[in-house]
């Protein structure tokens, strides 16, 4: 029971922080125009294959340590 207390919070703080996080401040001059000068988008590819090992080597991490630990 005291269980749910806690996760109503947490739930509430993610639905709210998803709102903040995605929300941005706008310049909006009042013409309502939608187009604009929008940044150029982020490369990732350069960062996927460190990603995707770390992700490996963490993976068989856990399962070493979830085998020792039964």
């Amino acid at each position: 029971m005291k269980k749910t207390f806690l996760n109503l919070p947490l739930v509430i703080l993610f639905v709210l922080m998803d709102v903040a996080v995605f929300a941005q401040p706008g310049d909006d001059d009042g013409s309502g125009g939608l187009e604009g000068n929008d940044p150029p988008p982020a490369p990732i590819n350069t960062k996927l294959i460190w990603l995707a090992i770390i992700a490996l080597i963490y993976g068989f991490y856990s399962i070493r340590k979830y085998r020792k630990a039964i």
